[in-house]
C-alpha cells in the first residue's frame, strides 16, 4: 500500500459502517412507530385454483405508497407466487413470511404503474388491496410475465368491489 494511503481507506471503512448503521437504526425505529399494525392473515387450507410467479413488490399503508410497512416482514422484497384459491389470495414468498388474504378481507385490486421502490411500464404492476382489524393495506405484485397481468387482474376484479378497482 503505497505511504498515506491508509488514512482514506480507514476513512471510508468508517463512513461506509456509519452508513448501514443509520439504515438499520432508520428500519428499527419504522418497525417501532408501526407497532399497532396488524399481523397478516396466517395460512389457511385453500383449493388453489391459479399460480402465477413474480414479485413481492412490499405492502403498504391503503392509498400511500409511500409509506411501506415494515413490520411483520410486509415490507420485505422478494420473488413470490400468486396463488389465487377458492377462499383467497396466497403470495407465497421466498425467505420471507407468506401473505394470505380471505376473500372476507380482500376489498380491490388496482393495475398501477408503480409503488415504493418498484416502478414498471402503464398497469404492470398487480396491486391488492386488503384489511385487517381495520387497518387497510395495499400490496404489490409484478407478475414474472407481462401477459399474466391482465389474468390475474380479472380473476381478483371478479371477488371484489370493481367500483374502487379501477386503474390508476
Amino acid at each position: 500500500m503505497p505511504e498515506g494511503a491508509l488514512g482514506p481507506v480507514i476513512i471510508t471503512i468508517l463512513v461506509i459502517v456509519a452508513g448501514i448503521t443509520m439504515i438499520l437504526v432508520g428500519w428499527r425505529n419504522l418497525k417501532a412507530r408501526q407497532a399497532q399494525v396488524p399481523e397478516p392473515f396466517e395460512e389457511f387450507d385453500d383449493a388453489i385454483e391459479h399460480s402465477f410467479t413474480g414479485m413481492y413488490v412490499a405492502t403498504t399503508k391503503f392509498d400511500d405508497w409511500l409509506d411501506r410497512i415494515a413490520v411483520h416482514d410486509l415490507g420485505v422484497r422478494t420473488n413470490a407466487t400468486l396463488e389465487v384459491g377458492e377462499h383467497g389470495v396466497h403470495l407465497i414468498r421466498s425467505g420471507s413470511r407468506d401473505v394470505h388474504i380471505p376473500w372476507e378481507h380482500f376489498d380491490a385490486v388496482r393495475r398501477s404503474n408503480g409503488m415504493i421502490g418498484k416502478f414498471v411500464e402503464k398497469n404492470g404492476l398487480i396491486v391488492i388491496s386488503w384489511n385487517r382489524e381495520g387497518f387497510n393495506f395495499d400490496t404489490g405484485f409484478r407478475p414474472r410475465y407481462s401477459e399474466d397481468t391482465p389474468k390475474i387482474y380479472q380473476l381478483l376484479a371478479s371477488h371484489g368491489d370493481v367500483s374502487r378497482a379501477g386503474d390508476k
